[in-house]
């Protein structure tokens, strides 16, 4: 693991559409024109809202900009594509994985002059914008339907403790970073891209070590990639610290019959 990568993504000073175009760049081949492509976006929705008084009005209006002028609106999908994590195709294309959307919607909104964060929402990443001390708006990155309070307290009823009592706080960066690394991750896997997976994994590892079920997939993809040897000892660690685990059952019975000369020869 590439140890300077790793402390940029750990630190507090690093914004985190910076981290995971780090993450992209050390996935995928890494391509400069981003920039230009956002900065072009943000322009457009200063226009939008530039004569606009009212907070309120002003960032239902930049909602409106971005997901009908500027076309981010989408349909849910339960399975994303590779294709909506590399960062500048997804941008190009309007094809965006939930989190990777959700952290270059808050990043166009801040620089629109207004306070933005991600949330979570049972069942939903979502983003929330500050028109001022009275009034937010929390809508869906994905399709940019926002959520009336009705809505939230039914959602917020499903959380743990007194619904009047919970606070809704960001949610931190390191989390996100992890989020968009395992969605990565498992696209990767489902479209057999096992080099780029193990690079994903390797960092979630890092930044997660004690994980065993990230050992079992670097396990498997190690695996794929004919590196039993080195995959085995992965493997062995899931099946130790998850002996209840289906998976973890009928991995030991397989490890049972390998024995060390077939690892050391394989």
């Amino acid at each position: 693991m590439n140890e300077l990568l790793l402390s940029e993504i750990k630190s507090n000073e690093k914004g985190l559409l910076g981290k995971l175009l780090l993450i992209d760049g050390f996935v995928f081949p890494k391509n400069e024109s981003f920039y230009s492509d956002i900065d072009n976006i943000i322009v457009q929705c200063q226009k939008a809202v530039d004569d606009i008084e009212s907070p309120l009005e002003c960032v239902e209006t930049l909602i409106d900009e971005l997901f009908v002028e500027q076309m981010f609106i989408d349909n849910s999908n339960l399975i994303w594509p590779v294709i909506s994590f590399q960062v500048e195709t997804a941008l190009a294309y309007r094809t965006l994985a939930p989190t990777l959307k959700a952290v270059i919607l808050c990043h166009i909104i801040e620089a629109c002059g207004f306070e933005a964060d991600i949330v979570y929402i049972p069942e939903k990443t979502m983003i929330r914008i500050i028109c001022d001390e009275q009034y937010a708006i929390i809508f869906e990155p994905v399709t940019g339907e926002s959520l009336d309070w009705h809505q939230l307290d039914l959602r917020m009823n499903e959380l743990e403790g007194d619904p009047s009592q919970l606070e809704l706080k960001p949610t931190d960066a390191l989390s996100l970073v992890l989020e968009h690394l395992t969605a990565l991750k498992n696209a990767l896997m489902r479209e057999s891209n096992f080099d780029q997976a193990l690079k994903c994994v390797d960092m979630i590892i890092a930044l997660r070590p004690d994980d065993p079920f990230e050992r079992r997939d670097r396990g498997f993809l190690l695996h794929q990639l004919d590196c039993f040897k080195v995959a085995y000892d992965d493997y062995q660690y899931f099946v130790e610290h998850c002996p209840k685990d289906p998976a973890a059952q009928l991995l030991k019975l397989q490890l049972e019959k390998v024995t060390i000369v077939d690892t050391v020869l394989h």
